[in-house]
């Protein structure tokens, strides 16, 4: 029993390292940064994958508890990866912990903006939470900031319904233009 219990953990674990690629893949996309306004910034690429990665969570959400074991493992994952990360650009032991926690704070704060947003009736509200998060308060653009919020909306809705996600599998689209 204790077996298939570490093989599933493993399973999850490969599972969830496929989708932080494409994840990090597609934030690493110039066109969000160059076309899209974001903030080429250590901030600004954290909040492209926390992005990208609330986007993949939700789409394991819907899978119900197929999914839970992934998205937890992607969490995991992700903030490895920011641990890693943070250590390469020379922050202290001690500082990386406080960090990162504040990293994962800042996350879940994130997922909820994005979750009320897109059920949100008002289109604005999407732009608020992208102002607030992902272009963290800067003046930008009318129009970067509403291709940024279709570009959210659009992905939130091609996801719905995929499993193709239980197997490692994203797709996302173009980035706004």
């Amino acid at each position: 029993m204790f077996g298939f219990l570490s093989r599933r953990r493993r399973d999850n674990e490969r599972t969830a390292e496929a989708l932080y690629h494409q994840i990090v893949q597609q934030a690493r996309k110039p066109a969000f940064y160059l076309t899209g306004g974001v903030p080429d910034t250590v901030a600004g690429r954290f909040d492209l994958i926390a992005l990208h990665a609330f986007l993949a969570m939700r789409q394991l959400k819907a899978t119900k508890q197929q999914g839970a074991g992934i998205a937890q493992a992607l969490f995991d994952v992700m903030f490895a990866d920011m641990d890693r990360n943070l250590r390469e650009m020379g922050v202290g032991d001690l500082g990386v912990g406080r960090r990162v926690k504040a990293m994962a704070k800042g996350f879940y704060g994130r997922v909820h903006a994005y979750e009320v947003a897109l059920a949100a009736a008002a289109p604005e509200a999407l732009t608020e939470a992208l102002g607030r998060n992902l272009y963290a308060g800067d003046t930008v653009d009318a129009a970067r900031m509403a291709a940024m919020a279709g570009y959210l909306r659009r992905e939130a809705e091609a996801g719905e319904g995929r499993t193709d996600v239980l197997e490692g599998r994203l797709q996302f689209g173009p980035p706004p233009a």
